[in-house]
């Protein structure tokens, strides 16, 4: 059994969470500057310390400081001394710093397709009649095995489903050409956000978040949101990206002596705002269920009514510091917050709430059966690592000696639904049947000829193997057949056999023997021959057509 964790002391002693029963979610409120940040610090290095790895996003940039050692200072030494507390083992935790833009940490990834539809609606603020759009486009790209990998993907299958809506109506349904466009603008719009670089390979790993150093300690991954805040969609929609993931590629372990991941999620207010109801099922869901798979998922809010009734139900473990009550519905929010601790007749909570200064917390574990403890009025304790940001340089020094330094920071674009959609574009023209009636001649030995297939059936020339007009190579004459009837005649197909037969057509009834061929008949089969392009085609096909209205 693993020692209880300090993370706040008071008059009876210290304030513990227990290991055991840190997966059963927690949350940290309070208005801004009364000391969140320093309690998710002490919480997340005790973590780490008894091997549990740890992820949070860095909203100010202030848990860099996880990664170096604290000091003393006349502010900490004067606190110590005045709860009569020594001075902690000044250490740094071991970190992984991460960066959705690669800028202040790895890069992190996810495809479109992992994402999801579902989510993805939630990050382009979609109606549902345009979130039905969307997950037809996700649909009809599985059912025709089109990976959506990035935006430009997404952007590809969209037009391609709008141009071709008709195609699709009978089988899927009516796809609204307004509704795609609606979601062209909302990937524009996420793409300035960053979210071109997000989306893509190699994908994140759920594992490279759950190591631990060579001393045992769990790794605390710290995503840099500073940035990330300023498209609060794109970050809330990321998180719960995280959180899935977890859910559903961990096994089920039950209650275990430590968490496997503990999970703190800043701001989760922006996680809820304007959620749309099966969203907020979905986060329920997961909430509830990730507990049984070793995860233990913390909110970290101003106010506990941030937090939808059903999901804070859930957290067990609270601390609560500081709410201000400056208006009527600021007091009804403190009275409400008070009300989700288990009573302590020696505590007023209500009262307690406005009264409390930096540092200081209410605070409520779980005990052994899983039951709160009653609410306890304490002092959070001195991290023992730096309490602020760290300088650039050493943030560098980390990323560049972290376990997964250099896995994630070159892009990957492999083919995908773009690529095979641009390819078919182009591809198309070279497929369209040949408009002129050809003789088919019958089966010949097979003997090479001059477009590169068996004498006496053409076949389309290769783009890529253009020969010069004077040296085509001439085969030897094959006796021809008779010509076969007109519904015969249509079945002969590629650029060749147009030009060849339309060339007979024009200077003269279909000779067998090629060595009579006229010189402009050479000219404009050694031209054809010559040209690989679809603007040569379209060339010789204008000028064939020019001369056989002039007959």
């Amino acid at each position: 059994m693993i020692n209880p964790l300090p993370i706040a002391t008071h008059s009876g002693g210290q304030l513990c969470l227990l290991p055991q029963l840190a997966n059963r979610h927690g949350c940290i409120t309070g208005a801004t500057g009364t000391g969140k940040t320093v309690t998710l610090q002490v919480l997340a290095q005790a973590l780490s310390d008894i091997g549990v790895p740890v992820f949070m996003a860095d909203v100010k940039g202030d848990l860099s400081g996880l990664g170096k050692a604290g000091s003393a200072s006349p502010k900490t030494s004067a606190r110590l001394a005045q709860l009569g507390l020594p001075e902690p083992a000044w250490a740094a935790a071991p970190v992984a710093f991460w960066d959705v833009y690669g800028e202040l940490g790895h890069p992190v990834r996810a495809t479109v397709s992992d994402m999801g539809p579902l989510m993805l609606a939630r990050m382009l603020n979609l109606n549902d009649t345009q979130q039905g759009v969307l997950q037809l486009v996700f649909k009809i790209a599985d059912d025709h095995g089109l990976l959506l990998l990035d935006t430009k993907d997404l952007r590809a299958m969209l037009q391609h489903v709008g141009e071709n809506a008709a195609q699709f109506k009978t089988e899927y349904g009516n796809i609204s050409a307004a509704s795609v466009g609606a979601i062209q603008r909302g990937l524009i719009a996420i793409d300035e956000q960053g979210g071109d670089r997000f989306f893509g390979e190699p994908m994140l790993n759920i594992e490279d978040w759950m190591q631990t150093d060579a001393q045992g300690r769990g790794i605390i991954n710290i995503l840099a949101a500073d940035k990330l805040m300023n498209a609060p969609r794109l970050y809330s929609t990321f998180l719960l990206w995280m959180l899935s993931e977890l859910f559903e590629h961990l096994p089920e372990v039950g209650d275990l002596d430590k968490p496997k991941m503990a999970f703190f999620f800043d701001e989760a207010h922006l996680l809820f705002d304007e959620a749309p109801k099966p969203l907020l099922q979905k986060i329920e869901q997961v909430v509830r269920l990730i507990r049984s798979k070793g995860v233990g998922i913390y909110f970290v809010t101003q106010n506990p009514l941030d937090i939808p009734d059903t999901v804070l139900g859930q957290l067990g473990n609270r601390v609560q510091h500081a709410l201000r009550a400056y208006t009527p519905r600021d007091q009804k929010a403190v009275q409400a917050a008070a009300e989700t601790f288990r009573p302590n007749p020696l505590v007023n909570t209500a009262q307690a709430i406005t009264e409390l200064g930096v540092g200081e917390a209410l605070v409520s574990f779980l005990d052994e059966k899983g039951r709160p403890n009653m609410v306890e009025r304490g002092y959070v304790l001195t991290p023992a690592s730096q309490i602020g940001p760290i300088s650039v340089e050493e943030r560098r020094a980390l990323i560049a000696s972290s376990l997964v330094a250099g896995v994630y920071e070159q892009a990957i674009d492999r083919e995908s639904a773009y690529e095979r959609l641009k390819g078919r574009a182009v591809q198309q023209p070279q497929a369209a049947p040949a408009p002129a009636p050809v003789p088919q001649p019958a089966p010949a030995p097979a003997d090479d000829n001059a477009w590169g297939a068996s004498a006496g059936r053409s076949a389309p020339a290769p783009a890529s193997t253009s020969r010069p007009s004077g040296g085509a190579r001439m085969p030897q004459p094959q006796p021809q057949p008779a010509p076969q009837p007109q519904s015969q005649q249509d079945q002969g197909g590629g650029l060749g056999d147009l030009l060849k037969d339309a060339a007979g057509g024009i200077f003269g009834s279909g000779s067998g023997n090629r060595r009579s061929d006229s010189p402009l008949q050479a000219m404009v089969k050694s031209a054809a021959r010559s040209i690989g392009s679809q603007v040569g085609r379209e060339l010789i096909r204008g000028v064939l057509g020019s001369l056989m209205k002039k007959r």
